[in-house]
């Protein structure tokens, strides 16, 4: 089963949309019971990295999610998601990420308008299965204040005032600063791409 993870907020609505384009079926999963029976995980994310993982706390399933990835489930972070899966963020630094990764996400500096809005160009780093069949240098939707530097886990990057982690990938594990649910054929292949695995 593909679980949505529901904690009250995020982009659910376009991503259940995209899978239902896709034909897949999923459920939206806000309890440990739900989680625990997922054979893949979606943890979409708008909003707040506190208030997220606060949610994520309140709800009872910080440690299963991070149980899930750890035991090799694929799991899909999508911007707020891919973030999560850090051990911090500038925007609450009083909020522990899911540290599945090293690592904190930064605040663009005031060079540049912030939010970073629309569409923006890929820079694929490594060879990528999430990425696969989509051009190396394909524009996708972006929408966030805060970013994930250049990391190991990198397989794209993005530039806006610095260059930034665009999408992660370590075997199971698999993250997109930008939306794929609004980039329009692009992100039909990458989630497809997930679908796949």
């Amino acid at each position: 089963m593909t679980a949505i993870c529901d904690y009250g907020a995020g982009n659910l609505r376009s991503v259940q949309n995209t899978l239902d384009a896709l034909g897949v079926s999923y459920e939206l999963v806000r309890d440990e019971e739900g989680l625990a029976r997922a054979s893949k995980i979606i943890l979409p994310g708008v909003g707040h990295f506190g208030q997220m993982l606060r949610s994520l706390d309140e709800l009872g399933i910080r440690e299963i999610l991070v149980r899930k990835i750890r035991a090799g489930v694929p799991f899909l972070g999508i911007c707020l998601g891919m973030q999560a899966l850090f051990e911090g963020s500038e925007e609450a630094p009083e909020q522990r990420g899911l540290a599945i990764f090293p690592g904190n996400v930064k605040r663009f500096d005031d060079s540049v308008r912030v939010p970073h809005m629309g569409w923006d160009q890929l820079t694929e780093v490594k060879p990528s299965k999430l990425l696969s069949g989509v051009s190396p240098e394909a524009y996708v939707y972006f929408a966030h204040s805060y970013y994930v530097p250049t990391v190991e886990q990198a397989v794209a990057t993005c530039t806006y005032s610095t260059s930034y982690t665009a999408a992660v990938e370590l075997e199971n594990i698999f993250g997109v600063q930008f939306h794929p649910e609004k980039s329009g054929p692009i992100g039909l292949t990458i989630m497809h791409n997930f679908m796949e695995l």
